[in-house]
């Protein structure tokens, strides 16, 4: 048996199966393995079938983007088999009700434009680190704590400013988090789940072209297909200006401005990592070498 290679041509629902399905191993599934040697990692198409009760043929033309049309019972039936949490459940489907469309409705073009309220609702965090990211990561707006926390940042124009980007390729990422690799796990994933559902946005395309050539692990976290994703949490810095610390953080949807998300951290006050918040809001405020000197300039620090 040979190894199984990349479909061509298929959708994104199909290269989504195929991921999970050869990510996951047949002892996860709940099947036994008998003696010899397995060339196909995770499971292979017709074990998948017959986990889901569907014919070798359907599955295979699902998986390579010649069926379009899968029933809600075999979508369901797909994700039992695969174990799939229940966000990749609703990703599963939002890909099947996406293929099924014959056409598709248009995206809502996305905008860089940061209300002047959640401008003032940054400030009013202080000392709190917040920022605001567009649905790409892409650093819209933050307070002073906010865009400081991202140690280096500052001194990338502001076009450049972006938290994948930055995770990925900034020397000093891979120092300030803990655990970087969830770090970058998680930034893929919601790239991932965009491209899901918007395969072929620009804005994506860009990002993730210059991603895929510049960082092999970004590379090979992409082809994982991995769309589980964080949005409250504790993670831990290193940051060379305040020291150590562990900060809560939430992330929330802004209404009204889609794609756009409110990322703020927290510590219990009088606390030693509070403290260092209230020292970060401090040096974040001071003037940076890439300030915007126009009003055609976009708003990248709500101190500015």
């Amino acid at each position: 048996m040979t190894r199984e290679q990349p479909t061509s041509g298929g959708t994104e629902l199909g290269s989504f199966l195929r991921a999970r399905r050869l990510g996951i191993t047949p002892a996860e599934a709940g099947l036994t393995v008998g003696p010899g040697l397995r060339r196909t990692p995770g499971l292979r198409r017709e074990e998948l079938a017959t986990l889901a009760g569907i014919s070798i043929d359907y599955y295979s033309r699902l998986e390579r983007g010649k069926e379009t049309r899968p029933s809600p019972s075999v979508v369901d039936a797909l994700a039992r088999a695969l174990r799939l949490e229940e966000d990749e459940r609703e990703h599963l489907r939002s890909l099947a009700l996406l293929a099924a469309r014959t056409a598709p409705e248009p995206p809502t073009p996305p905008t860089r434009t940061v209300r002047p309220g959640v401008k003032l609702l940054l400030e009013s965090l202080r000392p709190n680190p917040a920022h605001v990211v567009s649905r790409t990561n892409d650093l819209l707006a933050a307070n002073p704590g906010g865009l400081r926390l991202l140690a280096g940042i500052e001194e990338w124009p502001l076009k450049q400013r972006n938290i994948a980007r930055y995770v990925f390729l900034h020397p000093a990422a891979r120092g300030l988090f803990h655990d970087w690799a969830t770090q970058v796990r998680g930034c893929v994933a919601r790239l991932r789940a965009l491209a899901g559902t918007d395969p072929d946005a620009p804005d994506l395309a860009r990002l993730a072209g210059e991603l895929l050539l510049k960082s092999p692990e970004f590379a090979r976290l992409w082809e994982r297909y991995d769309i589980r994703g964080h949005s409250h949490g504790r993670k831990t810095f290193h940051h060379p200006e305040v020291g150590d610390l562990t900060l809560g953080y939430q992330s929330m949807e802004l209404e009204g401005t889609p794609g756009h998300r409110l990322i703020t951290y927290y510590a219990e006050p009088g606390s030693p990592d509070y403290d260092a918040l209230v020292l970060l809001d401090m040096l974040g405020s001071q003037p940076t070498p890439h300030e915007p000197t126009s009003s055609q300039d976009e708003t990248t620090s709500s101190s500015t």
